[in-house]
């Protein structure tokens, strides 16, 4: 099998998997005796999170048996392929626990550290975007055909959606005045975040998603997605991909008015602790 024909049925596999476990976090969503636990970070877990990735695993380790498994919940599987799969069950715990339905499954697949394949899933909204390295984004609603996923033009900064997660996260960073720069420039601000944010960016109808700290598995996914869409996922000196430890997900056109924005800031040296 040519690398093509490898990436192509990992991506069936991914969109499939993606899909089926979101529909299994469905099962608990808006549930009253729904159980939330908080790890050491505090960040909320609940026996969702942990039953969707569960199903993942299952059905990724049926299909390739040699392939690499890193997820949130349950750590890092090594494999003897070369492909490694990055799955986020839930992201966006928080909302799924608040009943809120911008919650997402998220699936990416790796070869030697270059994220190829990435799915976004959408349980509540029944809402997918997915895409692999030469193949197109595509975007699916409900019982809907696939069709083209397209970032869209906006010219300006000033003429954009800005979209983010959480604002504390820009004060946790040090980084309040980046957030206020960009809310102050564009033409609308909405904290519709998590990976549901990326999706609106992939699909023309937010013009940029902005984050200042992802995980590897809140990223993993983008940017097949945002890049065969037509658009961009770098950090905030501009890198591609996400190893700065933050995300923009944009058109290539407004990129450099972000980084204008982003690039100048330098982190707050962390104290040393023996």
């Amino acid at each position: 099998m040519n690398a093509s024909s490898e990436i192509a049925s990992r991506l069936r596999i991914a969109v499939d998997a993606a899909q089926e476990a979101g529909r299994l976090t469905r099962e608990f969503f808006r549930r009253s005796d729904l159980q939330v636990d908080y790890k050491a970070d505090q960040s909320p877990v609940t026996p969702a999170d942990r039953a969707a990735e569960e199903r993942l695993r299952k059905r990724i380790a049926a299909a390739f048996p040699d392939d690499g498994i890193l997820g949130e919940e349950f750590g890092e599987q090594a494999g003897a392929s070369g492909y490694r799969w990055i799955l986020d069950p839930i992201d966006g715990t928080r909302s799924f626990v608040c009943g809120v339905p911008l919650y997402g499954t998220l699936v990416g697949v790796e070869r030697d550290g270059r994220s190829l394949v990435g799915v976004i899933c959408i349980p509540a909204l029944e809402e997918c975007v997915y895409a692999a390295t030469g193949q197109g984004a595509w975007y699916c609603a409900g019982n809907l055909p696939p069709r083209p996923a397209r970032v869209r033009r906006p010219g300006k900064l000033e003429e954009a959606v800005f979209l983010t997660s959480q604002i504390d996260l820009f004060t946790a960073r040090g980084a309040l005045h980046v957030f206020q720069t960009l809310e102050q420039r564009a033409a609308l601000t909405r904290t519709w975040g998590d990976c549901y944010g990326y999706l609106l960016v992939a699909t023309g109808r937010a013009d940029l998603m902005v984050d200042p700290e992802v995980k590897d598995w809140d990223a993993a996914a983008l940017p097949p997605i945002l890049e065969e869409a037509g658009g961009v996922l770098t950090d905030w000196k501009g890198e591609p991909g996400f190893q700065g430890g933050e995300a923009i997900g944009c058109h290539p056109e407004l990129l450099d008015q972000v980084l204008e924005v982003t690039r100048p800031f330098t982190p707050a040296p962390q104290p040393f602790v023996s």
